[in-house]
């Protein structure tokens, strides 16, 4: 090829080029992410390294069962479904809070050198949990019935029947905090679907639609149609919660932009299961919402967070607020055919491309 010769731009609707991603993807942590005394390493830099070997976190912890395990279920491979097991087996060891403690049976916050270091279990983690252990299912590493147990776990520590919904967190203690949010609740509805295509039991597929309906339409801030971040214990959206910071990025201030389009994804996914027009009229309103706020004109990519007002707050671009928007606007795209969402799908796999950001 010459100096002046323009390579071919890739086709980003084309099953060959996500699949040449995905291999891409999974070959960067098959390098040296294997962690043979138990688990993986959570701490990589862009050659593949290792910088930080003693720490663990639960959310990478259960997101290692799940990218293995759906390896395995889209590729095939024996070594990714031996991963899964791998990373499952250290997620339970690990992590799992012994009898006698008073979260016993939950999930621990991190873990370093094996050992618990932040024992606090909170329902956006055990919500991770849920979700590994369905994935898990799905390739015969986990039963329905360890499945069942996981969200009666959350059943029993964080929900709230008044208010169906879930509260945050439990401290060393074992009290529940007086902090009430949207994002364990999210990750907790897309845990239950999950769930539900592993098993098939239908308590599942019934609590994600009333986390749905909980969250993307009663709880909706009614001037805006947008989903809130944070909550008094009446759940009332709380603006003072966290105004100022930045540097907390499971609970930023703000409207998130990945989180309005990470629900538009996964009310498609229960329309999909159980169709319904306002559930697809809602998901376009989120995904219209968070691209007019969100999109960086200037730049490209969507940014992190924006304000009540709609002013961008946290113009910081991240690779999972890219990746929920692909996936809701290309599920967008083929549930209505409107043009602007697969606008959308190309124009977050431009910025991609372009070496703004990586997946």
């Amino acid at each position: 090829m010459s100096a002046t010769t323009v390579p071919p731009a890739p086709a980003f609707e084309s099953r060959a080029f996500l699949q040449a991603h995905i291999a891409h993807t999974l070959a960067f942590y098959e390098c040296s992410a294997c962690d043979p005394d138990g688990g993986f390493f959570h701490y990589l830099l862009d050659d593949g390294s290792v910088y930080e070997r003693e720490h663990r976190h639960l959310v990478s912890a259960t997101r290692y069962v799940f990218n293995w395990s759906q390896a395995y279920r889209h590729g095939g491979e024996p070594r990714h479904r031996a991963w899964a097991a791998h990373a499952l087996a250290h997620l339970q060891q690990a992590f799992c809070l012994p009898a006698g403690h008073p979260n016993a049976g939950l999930y621990a916050w991190t873990v370093r050198a094996g050992a618990v270091e932040d024992d606090r279990a909170l329902a956006y983690g055990q919500a991770f949990v849920l979700l590994a252990l369905s994935q898990a299912c799905r390739v015969g590493l986990a039963t329905p019935q360890q499945v069942a147990a996981a969200f009666d776990r959350m059943e029993h520590a964080f929900y709230l029947p008044a208010q169906r919904a879930y509260a945050d967190e439990r401290g060393s203690d074992g009290r529940l905090s007086d902090y009430r949010g949207q994002n364990a609740n999210m990750h907790q509805c897309e845990a239950c679907l999950a769930a539900f295509e592993a098993t098939g039991e239908a308590r599942y597929l019934e609590r994600a639609e009333s986390l749905i309906e909980r969250f993307a339409f009663e709880l909706a801030d009614p001037a805006t149609g947008l989903i809130c971040e944070h909550y008094d214990l009446d759940w009332q959206p709380d603006w003072e919660y966290q105004k100022g910071r930045r540097d907390d990025i499971f609970k930023p201030w703000g409207y998130q932009t990945g989180h309005q389009t990470e629900w538009a994804k996964l009310i498609l996914q229960a329309h999909e299961l159980r169709p319904q027009r306002r559930w697809l009229d809602r998901a376009a309103e989120l995904q219209l919402a968070a691209w007019r706020h969100g999109w960086d004109a200037q730049h490209g990519g969507l940014i992190y967070g924006f304000g009540p007002d709609g002013s961008p707050w946290d113009r910081d671009k991240y690779f999972w607020v890219q990746a929920e928007t692909l996936a809701s606007a290309w599920r967008l795209w083929r549930a209505t055919q409107e043009p602007q969402f697969r606008q959308q799908y190309l124009d977050c796999w431009d910025i991609l491309a372009a070496g703004g950001l990586s997946l």
